[in-house]
């Protein structure tokens, strides 16, 4: 009995603490909380989870990269970052604008019918483009001990699972509670909520932009 506690420890620990791990990454409010937010309200919970479902996969990718050691393909990202937040900042300005002048859906099933994909590919593309999430990651995973070597894979792909769990769990717990609001607004509120959640993408774009120039 004892050796099957000691064998399940391996991966149940560092689960726990990957789910721990992504929930703080997708807690602090973002770009793409605030899109997940305002799709969530304006077209319904399923595109506001599956938006917070493409940041999600996103990060889980990345922590795959820390976790098995993938030198070649962090270093890759990491030199050609600058590369990577201009693409990002620019489809935070395309989205920033595209958002600011939707119309509402006054029907909820119009709203429903919007390609579903779209939502989930959008906060996937935007968390991608932004490589220095990685370096977290590897400080992560180099201070809980996690790496490639042998016998760590097992550790490793737990505590990969974990993010992507807990990260989840974020996103859906905040489109159900966020949800909840939903019915309680009219139309001219739906219109302020995109003029007003576009206006701040459109910032978090610029913001981007202007770390380029900085050399940030």
């Amino acid at each position: 009995m004892q050796t099957s506690k000691k064998e399940d420890q391996p991966m149940l620990y560092p689960l726990l603490k990957g789910i721990i791990l992504g929930l703080s990454i997708a807690a602090p409010v973002g770009p793409i909380g605030i899109l997940c937010i305002r799709r969530t309200l304006t077209l319904g919970r399923l595109h506001g989870f599956l938006s917070g479902l493409g940041a999600a996969t996103a990060d889980a990718c990345y922590g795959f990269m820390a976790g098995f050691g993938l030198t070649l393909v962090t270093s890759f990202l990491l030199d050609q970052r600058m590369l990577l937040q201009g693409a990002g900042g620019l489809f935070l300005l395309y989205l920033g604008v595209q958002t600011y002048r939707a119309n509402p859906a006054r029907d909820p099933a119009k709203a429903s019918s919007k390609t579903l994909f779209k939502s989930y590919a959008s906060t996937l593309m935007l968390t991608i483009t932004n490589p220095m999430t990685i370096l977290s990651f590897v400080g992560v995973f180099a201070g809980l001990g996690i790496g490639h070597e042998q016998g760590n894979w097992l550790s490793a792909t737990s505590l990969v699972a974990g993010v992507f769990i807990g990260s989840a769990l974020w996103w859906l717990m905040l489109c159900l509670a966020v949800g909840l609001l939903r019915e309680r607004l009219h139309t001219e509120a739906f219109r302020w909520i995109n003029r007003i959640s576009g206006s701040i993408v459109i910032i978090f774009g610029i913001l981007a932009l202007l770390g380029i120039m900085k050399g940030d």
